[in-house]
């Protein structure tokens, strides 16, 4: 078999003004995301660690230390809590910058639940080094990407939500991204920048515009099947059920699809 993938990225071009992502069904027939780059490409795989690689038998680096400090506070409470040595760090930061290529991949695709999925494990990741680095600035060379990492967090939680009308959820998930980045200021002393934050003013930008788009919809209907979906959507979106959120928006397309053919039908 040739190594030369030459062949795979004819009719591809690289172009530097546009971000090129698609979705292939690989050799093992499970779904691959492809990201085009200018010296060829990146395969990731749509779950686990993108590169595939189980590290130490875990889904990923970060499964593997928080395993260990939990053992390690087990046989040891009273002990000083395990760190992350520079080492660690490295590890950690590659296998971030893995997770950022996919979901910067997956928002393009616009496959949001997943990019949920994989902004909120970084933002976890972040948290995880805050708290056992050994150096701050290992601390701070994750820290440093926390309101970006926020922010498309939100766009990938709030975007499905606005384009079902479901603007008090979709502000909802706003609102939280931004008392995350005022938390990051007041914690590095840095409110006195806010109006420097570009993540902040996008978010409060799309608010505003939120809620201009609320004050002018219709007011709701009576229950009905699709309100209490979209209900169970607010709550899966909230407990960041990403995958079920997913399901109950195709539902929700589904009940309106269905009730505009029946009023389509009717005499």
């Amino acid at each position: 078999m040739s190594k030369d993938i030459t062949r795979i990225l004819q009719g591809w071009d690289y172009e530097p003004e546009r971000m090129s992502v698609r979705i292939i069904r690989g050799d093992d027939g499970r779904e691959k995301i492809q990201l085009r780059i200018d010296l060829g490409l990146l395969q990731m795989e749509l779950s686990g660690r993108p590169d595939g690689k189980r590290p130490e038998g875990f889904e990923s680096w970060l499964d593997y230390y928080r395993h260990c400090l939990e053992e390690s506070d087990a046989a040891e409470p009273d002990a000083a809590p395990m760190t992350l040595g520079a080492t660690d760090c490295a590890r950690l930061l590659r296998e971030g910058i893995q997770y950022y290529h996919r979901y910067l991949s997956l928002w393009h695709l616009k496959r949001y639940e997943l990019c949920a999925r994989d902004t909120a494990r970084n933002l976890k990741l972040f948290a995880f080094v805050r708290q056992h680095a050994e150096n701050d600035r290992d601390k701070m060379q994750f820290d440093q990407w926390r309101p970006y990492v926020t922010l498309m967090h939100a766009r990938a939680v709030a975007t499905p939500l606005e384009e079902l009308g479901q603007f008090d959820a979709a502000i909802g998930a706003i609102d939280a991204a931004i008392r995350g980045i005022w938390d990051f200021l007041r914690e590095y002393e840095q409110t006195h920048r806010a109006d420097e934050c570009p993540e902040l003013a996008e978010l409060e930008r799309w608010k505003k515009s939120l809620e201009g788009k609320k004050a002018k919809a219709l007011p709701p209907a009576p229950k009905s099947p699709i309100e209490r979906m979209q209900r169970m959507l607010e709550k899966a979106v909230e407990e960041e059920r990403f995958e079920d959120a997913a399901k109950y928006r195709d539902e929700i397309r589904r009940l309106e699809q269905e009730a505009q053919s029946a009023g389509e039908r009717e005499p």
